[in-house]
């Protein structure tokens, strides 16, 4: 039996890709557990500065693995009860990496697809891809951090939207709403994709982790405590020698090299 997620690293960027074409990439338990195990290795991996995430063959990720769930001794809720877990821990491995990730949407991402889409910092979607929040059609709530994630990008009043009709979402809307970073041909999403992250590896990394984690905490946080942070982050990316050479550069008036 094949290895549910693959890895390749390209240089210093890992490529992940959901490896079940045959279920266009449903999300399974071992699924699920090797992509958290996965994501956390590459956090404190230090030969790695980026990663893309991607499906094999025509989808990106067609969702949780319903099938499975229905194959399980268990009653439907008690499985997803169990299934949750090692979702949220990959969901919550994106949100605190400090690396850039970037998704190549190579075709559908529906359900829990379309949550771990939108986890990622940057979208690249194909021209033919399609965008499913597809959770309140099977009669389930929408799960994977997306009710955190959907009205952040769009606004409360289009995710409701979103979650009440769920109407497939094809990319030129997509863009339009403020989903995916970019759209692409089908042929060039994965290379745009890994383009994107090559140009960000050369940037100061330590800045871009503290700024993501100050633009995810600021929803939920005071001004005061905003502001506090912002000046710990500020602090310490001063100290770090990204920070002084960002510095040293702009006095010798040069570019930066990180």
């Amino acid at each position: 039996m094949s290895d549910p997620i693959l890895t390749q690293q390209h240089g210093n960027i890992l490529e992940i890709t959901l490896n079940r074409p045959e279920a266009y990439n449903a999300l399974n338990l071992d699924m699920m557990k090797m992509l958290g195990e996965t994501l956390a290795s590459a956090a404190t991996d230090n030969s790695i500065k980026g990663i893309l995430l991607t499906g094999k063959g025509k989808a990106f990720c067609a969702g949780g693995d319903l099938k499975w769930v229905s194959e399980q001794t268990e009653e439907p809720g008690s499985a997803f009860y169990r299934l949750a877990p090692m979702f949220h821990l990959a969901i919550t491995e994106m949100r605190r990496m400090g690396k850039p990730i970037v998704a190549a949407i190579n075709g559908v991402a529906a359900g829990g697809g379309f949550s771990l889409a939108l986890a990622c910092d940057f979208r690249v979607m194909g021209h033919s891809a399609i965008l499913l929040q597809a959770y309140t059609s099977n009669g389930l709530s929408m799960d994977g951090g997306g009710t955190f994630a959907l009205p952040r990008l769009v606004g409360l009043a289009r995710a409701l939207e979103i979650m009440a009709f769920d109407e497939p979402i094809p990319a030129a809307r997509a863009l339009e709403w403020g989903l995916v970073t970019k759209t692409v041909p089908d042929s060039e999403v994965r290379s745009e994709a890994l383009s994107m992250l090559v140009t960000l590896s050369k940037t100061a990394l330590h800045s871009f982790a503290w700024s993501k984690k100050l633009l995810t905490e600021s929803f939920n946080n005071t001004l005061e405590t905003q502001l506090e942070l912002e000046r710990q982050g500020i602090s310490e990316c001063a100290g770090h020698p990204n920070g002084r050479e960002g510095i040293r550069a702009f006095v010798e008036k040069r570019k930066p090299k990180f």
